[in-house]
């Protein structure tokens, strides 16, 4: 596999509703921001671009089949090669990964990854359904498989293993919206408090509107490129471009039906599924107390393809203590639960630990100011755009909204693209993002590093 560099990224305004635009053209807003970030001009773009990468989860939004040639077709881009990848939830980042693949195996030298959804078309309601539709639906679906419901009852369960409270959950929608305050491109700007947020509508119980991620429509892309796809775009433009190199990919995958995923035994998880991190005597005691007690892995509680999508990222990577290792994480939070999930299955902490990871502070962005009692400093900032929860989540567009947002913290330009450097970490050197579909079957996670 050849070195890729992740070179540019552009995004649009996520937001409620963009009916002032086609979804070729807001698409086009976020390709045209990545191309001139680099200083290509939309001829020189479609000169050095070898192909292309589309994504997007649905085609009942936008009621139009083959969206991606049609977008291809609008950016110019024809008749060269593209595909479209849809994986539910995991779409964009699973987009990311192809278009790192295309430049990784040799087939180009310089790829363009886009993504898009425009979830404004139908009432929210409507919409509900068709994300449900990524559910089984010869057996979930028929039974009342809205989303908002299974993650209710994962969390539920959560809670009743681990001790995990709403007021934890409620500190990661605090969080995560008020980092957005500070990012002009994300589609809930707010300063809110835990009251806040246990106080909003009741969605599922204990999931309130404000632990919720919204439907959107917006667009991101970035571009991929290998030595030899640099150097040409470095001498089309007369500029040096700060690299991000891409040096490890994951991916894990779990049985669609819940009740279908197996319960492994304490050897096997330590087998299988264990992180580098978790091989010392004190994990092992904590895992087999939980065992002891009755703790099944994964249970519903837990995501066992993000476990394994992170395991493998990490072994390419070579990551052996996550939370020490990683500057800043961009996760899956369409949930405040599946945010403090997720912190479990990437070992930023143990299983069991997550609510109180979440309200420790060390997933918060340093310098500012939560109004919330912080016991730890920032270690490794999760979500410092906002997320899901506080940007939105146009479904195709999320995965690539982490990545350009990952370049961007590592090429230190934060303030240049948002006008305010207040969420830029300083001096990062890696960063993770993390893309997640249905309830846990399909999730990518993907590695990337500043080269100086």
């Amino acid at each position: 596999m050849r070195t890729v560099y992740a070179i540019s990224g552009g995004v649009s305004k996520f937001t409620k509703a963009r009916h002032d635009k086609t979804f070729q053209a807001i698409v086009k807003e976020a390709y045209d921001y990545c191309l001139n970030d680099i200083g290509l001009t939309p001829k020189q773009g479609i000169e050095l671009i070898d192909g292309s990468v589309a994504s997007y989860f649905s085609d009942h939004f936008s009621r139009q089949l083959m969206c991606g040639i049609m977008t291809q077709d609008y950016l110019g881009l024809t008749p060269k090669p593209g595909h479209r990848v849809e994986g539910g939830g995991a779409t964009g980042g699973l987009c990311f990964q192809e278009a790192w693949k295309s430049v990784a195996s040799g087939h180009m030298d310089v790829c363009m990854a886009y993504g898009f959804e425009t979830m404004s078309h139908v009432q929210t309601w409507k919409g509900n359904e068709f994300i449900a539709l990524a559910s089984d639906v010869s057996f979930d679906y028929p039974v009342g498989g809205f989303y908002s419901g299974y993650y209710a009852m994962m969390v539920v369960r959560h809670c009743k293993e681990f001790g995990t409270t709403v007021e934890q959950m409620a500190n990661v929608s605090v969080k995560n919206h008020i980092n957005a305050l500070y990012n002009p491109y994300a589609q809930k700007r707010m300063r809110i408090g835990i009251d806040d947020v246990r106080n909003s509508p009741m969605v599922a119980w204990p999931l309130t509107r404000l632990d919720i991620c919204t439907m959107s429509d917006g667009a991101a892309a970035i571009l991929f490129v290998s030595e030899e796809g640099l150097n040409r775009i470095e001498k089309a433009t007369g500029t040096s471009i700060p690299k991000v190199k891409v040096t490890g990919i994951g991916r894990g995958t779990d049985a669609m039906r819940m009740s279908d995923r197996p319960h492994q035994s304490f050897d096997d998880f330590y087998a299988k599924n264990s992180l580098p991190n978790e091989q010392n005597e004190d994990s092992k005691a904590h895992y087999r107390e939980l065992w002891d007690k009755g703790f099944r892995y994964p249970g519903i509680h837990s995501f066992r393809a993000g476990r394994m999508a992170s395991r493998q990222a990490y072994a390419h990577a070579g990551i052996e203590d996550p939370l020490n290792d990683i500057d800043f994480v961009e996760l899956h939070d369409a949930y405040t639960s599946s945010e403090i999930q997720t912190y479990e299955d990437m070992g930023l902490c143990r299983y069991g630990e997550g609510g109180a990871f979440a309200e420790s502070g060390k997933a918060h962005v340093p310098g500012i100011d939560y109004g919330l009692k912080l016991e730890h400093e920032p270690i490794c900032p999760v979500n410092p755009s906002g997320g899901l929860i506080a940007c939105g989540h146009p479904v195709g567009a999320t995965g690539l909204m982490q990545g350009v947002f990952g370049i961007w913290q590592l090429q230190g330009t934060i303030g240049k693209h948002l006008g305010d450097d207040t969420i830029q970490i300083k001096d990062p050197k890696r960063g993770v993002i993390h893309s997640h579909a249905g309830t846990g079957t399909y999730v990518s996670v993907s590695i990337m590093e500043k080269e100086d």
